[in-house]
């Protein structure tokens, strides 16, 4: 049981997180939620949000969000 709630909570977490970046990633660069998350999802952005999320959470959001941006970048992503 106890293994149970660890997991949720972490999943909550990483939703959590993955919901907060999308919508910083988007204010950041003039988006709105549904614009950013397909550009992120174009861009190879979710994927290394879901990959690094841990990592990415416990850095500045501004920070985070940049290196989102460069991973985005890298792969054709233009804003």
């Amino acid at each position: 049981m106890q293994v149970g709630n660890v997991l949720d909570r972490e999943t909550g977490n990483m939703v959590s997180f993955i919901t907060f970046i999308i919508f910083e990633f988007g204010e950041s660069y003039k988006m709105g939620k549904r614009e950013a998350y397909l550009y992120l999802k174009k861009y190879g952005g979710l994927d290394f949000i879901y990959e690094h999320w841990w990592a990415l959470h416990t850095d500045n959001p501004y920070y985070a969000v940049r290196d989102i941006f460069d991973v985005c970048r890298n792969n054709g992503g233009r804003i």
